[in-house]
């Protein structure tokens, strides 16, 4: 696991413009005019990851599922029979809680779904698996914090999964044998058309709740053509999911 998560960060945006800026010093002497290439592409890459209008224009790209109006909020009750918050790993050994923490993204998801919950009165299925196989899952720290931050109890929670595909068939495996068809999925807008396919093929009928557009106006300084830390990250996110669209419909058909 540690391996193919390396191997993925090395490939992808931002590892791939920083390998190619190694290649070019290496290749500068003996390959000057292929090294000043290397290098453009390095930098203009590694621009373009830091430009806030940048990951508003992906964005809108992925983000295809519309939010779920509030108006529907107390109704969910007719069209699902669940809710499943996807995870979205964790913290460390917080120092001042004591103990690993949901992520920001994470918390973000829960938020909405503890809102959803007390509307609609739909249970909620946490799952997210092990990080390197060391406990507690993400689906048990999340579990906890919707209790104790949110108010809101966890039904079921699916802790083994390391993927989204994995997320949907084992859920799948939890609910579906209850009669549990109808599922209200819960996750990051961007992360939501590959969510759903994977739920839809494990047997669901999915009603989507995206959270965390990115695709809305930056509000950034001069519209968001300054370099800015955040973006990296979250163009980094949608790259990993552009790829994982693709790759999900090539290898789990």
């Amino acid at each position: 696991m540690p391996f193919r998560y390396f191997i993925k960060n090395l490939l992808l945006p931002p590892g791939l413009f920083l390998l190619l800026l190694v290649l070019a010093w290496w290749l500068r002497n003996r390959r000057p005019v292929l090294a000043r290439v290397l290098f453009v592409i390095g930098v203009g890459g590694m621009t373009a990851m830091s430009l806030p209008i940048v990951v508003e224009w992906s964005a809108k790209g992925i983000e295809r599922i519309p939010p779920l109006p509030q108006s529907e909020w107390a109704t969910l009750a007719q069209r699902a029979d669940a809710i499943v918050i996807l995870g979205s790993g964790r913290e460390r050994n917080d120092p001042s809680w004591g103990t690993d923490i949901p992520t920001g993204v994470a918390l973000e998801r829960m938020r909405y779904a503890a809102r959803l919950s007390k509307a609609s009165g739909l249970p909620i299925l946490t799952t997210g698996g092990l990080h390197y196989g060391q406990p507690p899952s993400e689906a048990a720290i999340m579990a906890d914090s919707l209790r104790d931050d949110f108010g809101v109890n966890v039904r079921w929670q699916e802790g083994e999964s390391r993927t989204t595909w994995e997320n949907a068939n084992m859920t799948a495996a939890i609910l579906l044998p209850q009669g549990i068809k109808r599922v209200v999925v819960v996750t990051q807008a961007w992360h939501m058309p590959r969510s759903v396919w994977s739920f839809e093929k494990a047997g669901f009928t999915v009603v989507p709740a995206p959270v965390g557009f990115l695709s809305v106006d930056n509000a950034r300084p001069f519209g968001g053509w300054t370099p800015e830390a955040r973006a990296v990250w979250q163009n980094g996110q949608l790259l990993n999911e552009a790829a994982g669209l693709v790759g999900y419909r090539l290898f789990y058909r």
